[in-house]
């Protein structure tokens, strides 16, 4: 972006150069006008560079010269630059003008100026208007105009930096994502397989060339069950990865209905027997056998369940317990509560652990997507409730969500 056309460039014939800023404030003619008036009066042997900045137009420029108020006088060459502010800068301009001379004077006294000029070719900017003896063959001052693009200029730096580092998260997170996907899906994918050979040698062929039937009604109905839970599991998994790759800026769609909560609850508990048996864990239920039904998402208000289930399975230790209760909390809501006895969670953390793709450094070695709880507090949001936790450090943890009782 260009500098305004009101920063003019600054003139090698005057030395000095003063920066003026003032904001939109209907007083603030007035101030220019003392302001000006008394500069023209002051440096009639020392000609000087005036240039009045409007704070609003130039922000970067405030925060350049580090500005807490306006109106500001600044003396920025030559050096050392000096502030005066506040509403008696005429004053103060009448106490410093004689140190202002004095620097001009040795200004011109170093570079061998014994005239009231000062060649342009005798120094140049780096941007602060400080002399570089160094370069001294034909660069004339570095006008306002050059801190104004070099300040945006490493604004612009900043910003791709950011850009930079978050398309750096982007790509481990995909990278970690993929080898996490990889072997959770081996699990499922090997349950669905062997349960399909199970049910190929159940119905075998038989000695006369028909099929044989090995199995009673009740083994092939597990076994068909037990195939159709690891296929949600892994239609689960897709759609967790899928969601997560949509970003959290994209409309969660529902398809509500009235739910039996209840009977979802158990059917989810029934699906996690087996890796809580795995472990030895104990379930305690409370669940009302009055519930009224909710207004919700049968598979998204699962998802939900399941991965709050799954976390409790996961950090409750072996021979722990897990609690599951719904309360018909009032006429308008129903609360979840799954609750655990693992390590807890530290206080600084429970509000971050709902964003997406965070997770607690002691969990970086666990299995996880660091996805589940911002999945489930999007899910819990489309349906209008709220999702919290409370916990105390090495005494569990308690994830509570509420849904909307249905109304004919």
């Amino acid at each position: 972006m260009e500098a305004p056309p009101n920063l003019k460039k600054t003139s090698p014939e005057t030395p000095l150069q003063l920066l003026l800023f003032v904001d939109k404030r209907p007083s603030s003619g007035e101030k220019i006008r003392q302001i000006r008036s008394r500069l023209n009066a002051l440096g009639k042997d020392y000609p000087f560079d005036l240039q009045i900045i409007d704070v609003g137009d130039q922000p970067h420029l405030v925060e350049h010269f580090k500005l807490v108020a306006t109106p500001a006088l600044i003396k920025y060459h030559p050096e050392p630059r000096h502030i005066l502010a506040g509403s008696d800068i005429v004053a103060q301009l009448d106490h410093w003008w004689s140190r202002w001379q004095q620097t001009v004077d040795e200004f011109r006294l170093a570079h061998g100026a014994d005239q009231g000029t000062v060649p342009a070719s005798e120094f140049v900017s780096d941007g602060l208007s400080r002399p570089n003896a160094a370069k001294r063959n034909g660069i004339g001052f570095s006008s306002i105009s050059h801190i104004t693009e070099m300040t945006q200029l490493s604004d612009e730096i900043f910003r791709l930096k950011q850009q930079n580092d978050e398309l750096q998260e982007q790509v481990k997170f995909k990278n970690r994502l993929i080898a996490m996907l990889a072997h959770d899906l081996r699990n499922p994918l090997t349950a669905v397989s062997i349960a399909l050979e199970t049910l190929e040698m159940g119905f075998g062929l038989s000695d006369d060339g028909g099929y044989s039937d090995r199995f009673n009604r009740d083994i092939v109905a597990q076994v068909i069950r037990h195939a159709r839970t690891q296929a949600k599991a892994l239609d689960r998994m897709i759609a967790d990865v899928l969601q997560a790759a949509r970003g959290s800026g994209d409309r969660l769609q529902i398809q509500p209905k009235n739910l039996d909560l209840a009977a979802l609850c158990k059917e989810v508990l029934r699906d996690q027997h087996k890796q809580i048996e795995s472990k030895d864990q104990q379930i305690k239920t409370d669940i009302p056998g009055d519930l009224p039904g909710v207004y919700a998402d049968p598979e998204r208000v699962r998802q939900v369940l399941t991965n709050l289930l799954d976390n409790a399975v996961k950090y409750t230790p072996v021979h722990g317990t897990i609690e599951l209760a719904v309360l018909h909390r009032t006429t308008q809501k129903v609360q979840v509560s799954i609750c655990d006895t693992g390590p807890g969670i530290p206080e600084e953390n429970r509000e971050r652990i709902f964003e997406d793709q965070y997770r607690l450094k002691r969990d970086e070695s666990k299995d996880g997507y660091g996805i589940g709880l911002a999945l489930c507090q999007r899910v819990v949001g489309a349906h209008y409730g709220q999702i919290w936790v409370d916990s105390e450090l090495n005494q569990g943890s308690c994830f509570h969500f509420t849904l909307p009782v249905y109304r004919p």
